[in-house]
This record gives C-alpha cells, structure tokens and sequence, in this order.
C-alpha cells in the first residue's frame, strides 16, 4: 500500500492519534481531502472516521490541544467538528447503512472501516489513510480508487445500481465530480444512472440544485449538462433546459439547436466569469425560444420576443429549482431581458441616444450584460464573429465615454417630481408623470444635459405645452417628500 504520511505530518493529525489510542479506537482520514491530496487539490474540509464514538474521539482530541479548540456536536448524526484556523475537521462513527425504497435516509448502525467504504458513493472517495500508530499514513484502498484516479474514472465500489438507487442523489454526484474533474463515468455506473433517473424525484429539490449549482460553478459547465441530458436526467429536474434542445426543418432551413448553443454561452461566460447568477443568466438568456419560435418563408425562423418571455419565465423556474427569489433571481432576470440590446447596437450605427438607454436601463450590471453578450457569439463564421466582437469594442468604449461625461448608471433625472410640482402649483396628477418622462427622453436623446438648469428649462416649456402655468420659480433641486408611497401615475418617468 502507498505511504501517504507526508502529507499528514501535522500536529493535529498526530494528536488524532493520540487520542485514538487513548480511547483504544482505530481512526482514519477518508475521502475528499484524501482524493484531492493525490489529485493536488486545496481541500479544507477533513473527515475522519473512527472505529467507534465520532464524538467521543472529538472530545478527547479537543483535550488534549494546548488552544482550546471548540467541539461542536450534532448527537443526532452521531458526528463532531472542530474548527482548525481555515479547516474543517469532521469526527463521524464508522457505520453501515440500509435503505427504504422510498426515502434517501439510512438506517445506520456502527460498523467497521470496511462497511464505511462499502457505503461511500465512488471508488475515488473511499480512499482512506491511516492516523493509527502501527501503520500511520498508509492508504487503504479496497476499490482501487488510486488506479480510476489515475485513468480520470468515476466508478462506484458495488452495484451502481444499489448505489444510485439507495441514495439518487449520488447521480447528481456522479455528474458533478465528472464535471468539476474533468473525469469520465465509467459505462456500467452511466447506463445505472440511465436506469435509476426516476429515483431523483425522491429527492428534495433543494438538494439537487445545490449539485446543479456546482456543476454551473465548474470550469467547463457544459459537460454537466451534456451528462444531465445523456443520462435522462435533466428532462426530469430541469424540463425547460431539456426543451431546447432539437432543429426543426421547414422548407430545408433549420434553425441552430438551442441547446448546444446554450453550452457555448455558458462556458464563454465561465472562461470570464466565477458569478454563479452571471453563469445562470447564461443558461436561462434564449429559454423561452422554444415557446416563441415561428417560421415564415420570407425570413426564416425567428424567436421575437424571447427576451421578454424568458425574463417572465424566470421567477416560475427559479421557485422550481427552489433557487432564491430575491435580487439574484431579479439581477437574472433583467440580464435576460437586455440581452439582445448591445447587439442590436452591434448590427446598426451606434448612436449616443442608443447607448445612453442601455447604459440607463442596465446599470450597475452594465459590465455583466456585455459579458454575456460578448459569449453570446458563436457563430461559426470567424468573419461574422470578429465583426461582432470589434463593434462591440466600440460599444464599450462609446459606454464609458457617456459614463465619464453623463454619469448615467442609476441615473435619476435631475428635476423631481416636487420641482414640477412646486413650479406649476400643481399636486400630484398625470401631468406630472408626463413631463418627468418628457425630462428623461430628452436627456437619454442628448436633447438637453443632464443637469439641474437645462432640465428645469426643458421642464418649464413642457409644462407651458400642457397648458400648466408658472407659479413658482425653483432655483435649485428639492428633496422629494410624500406621506406614503408614490402613485404609479406619477412613477412611471
């Protein structure tokens, strides 16, 4: 067996064993940290398994460190953690497990260091090493797991289909170790997964997207979904993604399959981007293209719309996949719905009037909408594409010349509502709503500057325009002030 005990030479580790014998308990470091020491991974988080009470090797391990280190204990799962500067160590029982059907938890009864490795979900994490005395830093691999690390193999120790069938969520896994490793899932473990997609329904969707977040965080996103799909699982957790996949053909023209364009999308944003909600606009930015897809001799296929649709569809998919439903799922949605914008700019003139508008309806998320945008192009044509990624350089820079001139990211006009009020002696009506629209036209057109004067001049004629008259001259801006909120006749400028 290989030595691993160079990589475990710490005081911690040392006082494991100590402890261990004290209790007269075998005691070993198993799994991830263990894998990602032979893959050459950081890794913070430690499990250690012992041949008898978790918590009782926690506590004595805790004893017998000169800085006290806090224990905490979670009874019901029979584990302990101790907190080591930026690490993690976790105390756990070996045990054996046995399912019901219908339900992911075991029944768990104490066991040997065989019966935990007999439980874990790949060859690649039963790996252990030893922390005892005799035999200190020796890796115990009874699945050969040091040989599918070298041969990048996910493999489960026993039957994949127990496997996956006792636990669906190992599928999930499977995939995602795949994805963040760069790893194949040997075949028989696939076709099982093929087998068992159905077993994920038994499985709380907070779970399974928290697997489906790591697999969009992954370097290349794209082999996750690829796998999802292959597998029959993504039809399942995810219909809308599994939707776009497929090309009609009318008339011998075919659109582009939406799917495989989608993976490009996302892997162009992940080369650029760690954002997890930036890479999840890039999955949902052409979703609702399968619901707006239209054929017309004269022009092809076409998805008008889409934009709208897919920013509409969000929040119900987002409740689905029980992802948040806050200003992350709104910063998505609104990536979604300008996501044609920059290049609509792309393929005309770009217009200070154009630009202005974009830079106002985005943003602070202005940066990220270019980013996606900029992913968005895969067209196969290099010349297309480089035309495409040149003007959009000329987007940018037209971006922050207005920024640094007009200042326009979360911009409000500079007359308020109580400035019109106040000049035309007038309460809160239509009129109002009116010309504070009239104001932010004018400055989005470069009719007028964005300041205080030329607006409150602007202001004045389009009042005088609605037959209002001047009451009151304002010389400087006032703070608006409202008893309750302000109606939305008033708030739509």
């Amino acid at each position: 067996m290989k030595n691993l005990s160079e990589y475990i030479n710490n005081r911690f580790f040392k006082v494991i064993t100590k402890a261990s014998q004290v209790l007269n308990y075998e005691s070993y470091v198993i799994g991830g940290y263990v894998r990602d020491i032979l893959l050459e991974r950081p890794s913070n988080d430690i499990d250690v398994v012992t041949v008898g009470s978790g918590i009782e090797l926690a506590k004595k391990t805790a004893s017998m460190i000169s800085d006290k280190k806090e224990v905490k204990y979670y009874g019901r799962f029979g584990t302990a953690m101790i907190r080591m500067k930026d690490k993690e160590i976790e105390f756990v029982g070996a045990r054996k497990e046995s399912y019901e059907p219908s339900s992911r938890k075991p029944m768990v009864e104490n066991g040997t260091l065989e019966d935990d490795q007999n439980r874990r979900d790949f060859t690649i994490n039963a790996l252990a090493i030893s922390l005892n005395e005799h035999n200190y830093g020796e890796l115990i691999d009874p699945f050969n797991g040091l040989q599918d690390l070298s041969d990048k193999i996910i493999r489960t120790p026993l039957d994949p289909d127990v496997t996956y069938s006792d636990d669906p969520l190992r599928m999930m896994r499977a995939i995602r170790f795949a994805t963040q490793l760069n790893f194949t899932i040997e075949d028989e473990s696939f076709n099982a997964i093929r087998r068992n997609a159905e077993r994920i329904k038994i499985i709380s969707m907070e779970r399974v997207s928290e697997e489906l977040n790591k697999i969009i965080l992954s370097p290349k996103p794209s082999i996750g979904f690829k796998l999802l799909d292959s597998s029959g699982l993504l039809k399942i957790i995810f219909p809308q993604m599994s939707a776009l996949k497929g090309v009609d053909v009318q008339d011998g023209r075919g659109h582009k399959d939406n799917f495989y364009h989608t993976m490009e999308v996302l892997d162009n944003v992940a080369s650029v981007s760690d954002d997890l909600w930036l890479r999840w606009a890039a999955v949902l930015h052409d979703i609702a293209k399968p619901l707006t897809k239209k054929y017309d001799k004269s022009v092809g296929w076409s998805f008008h719309g889409h934009e709208i649709k897919g920013s509409k569809m969000t929040p119900k998919i987002f409740a689905a996949l029980k992802l948040p439903l806050n200003e992350k799922m709104r910063y998505v949605q609104k990536l979604i719905s300008l996501h044609l914008r920059p290049i609509a700019l792309v393929q005309e003139e770009v217009t200070d009037s154009a630009v202005r508008r974009l830079l106002f309806d985005a943003g602070d998320d202005i940066d990220d909408l270019m980013l996606l945008c900029d992913a968005d192009i895969t067209s196969k044509n290099e010349e297309k594409k480089n035309k495409y990624h040149n003007n959009f350089q000329l987007v940018r820079k037209k971006l922050k010349e207005l920024e640094e001139k007009d200042h326009l990211r979360n911009w409000q006009p500079p007359v308020n509502g109580e400035v019109i009020m106040t000049t035309f002696g007038i309460g809160e009506c239509r009129d109002v709503g009116v010309i504070k629209t009239a104001i932010r036209e004018a400055v989005l057109d470069g009719v007028i500057g964005n300041n205080f004067a030329e607006a409150y001049e602007f202001m004045k004629s389009e009042g005088l325009k609605l037959g209002l008259t001047i009451k009151q001259e304002v010389t400087e801006p006032v703070e608006v002030k409202h008893n309750g909120p302000v109606p939305n006749k008033i708030n739509k400028g």
